[in-house]
Formats: C-alpha cells, structure tokens, sequence
C-alpha cells in the first residue's frame, strides 16, 4: 500500500470523524489500516474506500484500530516502585519547603485510566504512611473518548489488575461478578478528559487550566508519531513541567532531537527524566 494511499483513507477519517493521525508512523498505519481492509473482507484499498464511504460507521472501527489501548494497573512495576520509593517522597519534601498545595501529575494517552489510578494509589498509600498531606491533582488525558468513558468508571477485567498487590488489591478493589471495581477514594483522585497532543489551540489539557506539573507520564504514546511530530510534542510536555518536574517515557521511547539537553536521566533501568533549566 502506497503513502498516498494511506493518506487519502486519513484524510476521509479527518474530514468525517476530526481527527489527524497524519503525525503516526506510516507503517503502523499500514498495518492497522490493513487489519481493517481484511475485517471488512475488502479486497484492496479500492475497494476499502469504496466501503467507507458505503458504511461510514466503519470510521468508527478504524478510528479504534488505530487508537489501539493496551494498558494494566502497574504496568512495569520498576517504573512505580521507581517513583514510589523515590520520586513521590522527594517531590514531597520539596513541595513542602516550597509551600505548594498540591502534587499535579499529567497521564498522556491515559487509555482506560489504569496508569493515573496507579499514580493516585501510589499517592494515596504514601499520604497515609507519611505526616505530609499533599493532596494529588492527577489529569489524565486520552483522543479515545470511549477509553475515556470507561476509565472514569473504573471497572475493570483481571487483565487489568493481574500486577496489583494483593494488599493493595483487598484495599481498593471490590469484585463485582467478573468485574473489579475501583474505590471511589482513589476515582475522585483523577479527571480524565478529552486531548489531543498534536493540538495546536492548546499547549496542555484545557481542563488543567495551567502546566506546572510535577510528574508527566507520556509512555508507549510517542512510538506512534513520526521524528516531526514527536518534536512537537516533546515542545508541549517540557514546556508543561515544573522546574525539576519528572517525565516518565515507555521503554521504547527516547528523547528527541533536541531535547537531551534538557532532561537528566534518573535511572538506568527506567525511562524516568528530570527537567533541567
């Protein structure tokens, strides 16, 4: 399948649904947008077009095929000890002296709501073991309105909590048929809403108001986007962070161009950077 092909199916997506996934790598694209070719038993990309423009619902199910969520409770559990061993108690203490009101934390892709929930037990378990209360601000953004809808329910298959503790587990969770549902203590910790990273109206949620986060979880996001698109990107979650603010990338996910300079990396084993400047 040719680029000019591929991008003539995002551009009917665009026109029809709003959404530019222009910025994604295109052999990613290729290769979802073919899994739909072969779902709708089209027999080339004629013939896709052909079919989307017959049965315009079918955006909807490439729309999902190319916002593919994967996503757990704890997801590489070196990260959240990382961040709860050291991270959380140092941004504590420097809140603290610094007289700030709160922890804010940005999850970016926040899919169905598992990583900023981790971030608010995470939180919630450090508060209550520690004499410092520094109440959580976690903003948890996603383009998937429908991975929105179900994160701010907070009910969840044992794929999703298959790495949860079982202390934590018996302290959070209620088991409801096959369902786990989530405490109300740790959801009321959390606004999802609705971003898109490649935004150009808007440098951070408009439902933070402001940047000034402390903690920026943008992991297994920045894959998707071609080198141009994750500058751009790159641009907005800098420019979100405090001073001395934590950026937390996915494993296969590096600095751009651009941006070495301006991040100290924290851990060896972990993505886990620190703003400098």
């Amino acid at each position: 399948m040719g680029k000019h092909k591929i991008y003539k199916i995002l551009d009917l997506l665009n026109k029809k649904r709003g959404f530019d996934f222009s910025g994604y790598r295109v052999s990613l694209l290729e290769r979802r947008i073919q899994k739909r070719i072969s779902g709708t038993l089209s027999k080339n990309f004629d013939d896709y077009i052909e079919y989307l423009e017959k049965y315009p619902d079918e955006l909807d199910n490439l729309f999902d095929a190319l916002t593919i969520n994967v996503s757990k409770f704890f997801r590489d559990p070196l990260y959240f000890n990382y961040i709860s061993k050291i991270i959380v108690p140092d941004l504590f203490l420097t809140n603290e002296k610094e007289n700030e009101k709160s922890l804010r934390i940005w999850s970016a892709g926040c899919s169905f709501g598992e990583e900023p929930y981790s971030m608010a037990i995470i939180i919630n378990e450090l508060i209550s073991k520690s004499k410092t209360f520094i109440p959580p601000k976690i903003f948890a953004t996603d383009i998937d309105k429908k991975a929105l809808t179900r994160a701010a329910e907070g009910n969840y298959s044992f794929n999703s909590i298959e790495n949860v503790k079982y202390s934590i587990f018996e302290k959070y969770f209620s088991k409801v048929g096959d369902q786990f549902i989530l405490a109300n203590e740790i959801k009321n910790n959390v606004l999802f809403s609705f971003y898109d990273l490649l935004d150009k109206n808007h440098t951070v949620p408009p439902d933070c108001i402001y940047g000034g986060f402390d903690i920026v979880l943008c992991r297994n996001v920045l894959i998707y986007f071609n080198p141009d698109y994750q500058k751009i990107i790159f641009d907005k979650l800098y420019g979100s962070l405090n001073k001395n603010g934590y950026l937390v990338l996915g494993e296969a996910e590096v600095l751009a161009e651009g941006f070495k300079d301006k991040f100290s990396r924290e851990n060896k084993w972990c993505k886990i950077y620190k703003k400098v400047g």
